[in-house]
């Protein structure tokens, strides 16, 4: 049921851009929905979110946690690529999203949440969290591993993990907001 859903939730998006997208994906009965940004080259090559280095970055996040890919659903705010062209270059390179592509996308991922119904939402950075919390004044670096609540959810804010490759100062403290997440999952999720 959750799965035709979706499908018909992601049938809209096809209206919606004329582009490349990608869709959300995992267990559809997933406890823990992560929300990143939006999909860069390699998630649109590979229709699947948080590939490549990405998917590295997640990679690591899962082995902190003790948990797999399998036990999540993963989605982004914006369902295609924000891209510019390098003037130097010429080749497409990864942009914040515009606050019109967040619009565009912001009931698909009210509805993503809804039938996925999670028990934590962990949201990636400053896009996710002002999205998922509908309030464009909150930072990450205000509210990152405290637990927030939005409609009755539970929403745990992290810093984006490839913020920590940028900012070095970045990874002890998005370390220690891992494990305040692992604390969580354990008490509240999976019990």
């Amino acid at each position: 049921m959750k799965l035709e859903k979706l499908n018909d939730l992601y049938k809209q998006i096809a209206t919606l851009t004329q582009g490349e997208y990608i869709t959300g994906s995992g267990n559809v009965d997933a406890k823990i929905l992560l929300v990143g940004e939006a999909p860069g080259a390699k998630e649109i090559e590979l229709k699947e979110p948080f590939v490549g280095q990405a998917g590295k970055n997640l990679n690591e996040f899962l082995e902190i946690l003790q948990i797999k890919r399998e036990d999540l659903f993963i989605t982004n705010v914006v369902k295609i690529r924000p891209h510019k062209t390098n003037e130097k270059t010429g080749r497409k390179i990864n942009r914040p999203p515009t606050q019109e592509e967040v619009r565009l996308f912001s009931n698909i991922l009210k509805e993503e949440i809804n039938i996925i119904s999670p028990k934590i939402i962990v949201t990636l950075g400053n896009t996710p969290l002002k999205s998922v919390m509908a309030n464009n004044k909150l930072t990450i670096g205000a509210v990152h591993g405290q637990i927030l609540e939005k409609d009755d959810l539970l929403i745990f804010p992290l810093y984006h993990p490839a913020s920590i490759i940028y900012n070095q100062n970045l990874k002890e403290t998005y370390l220690d907001d891992l494990n305040k997440l692992k604390k969580i999952i354990n008490i509240d999720v999976f019990l």
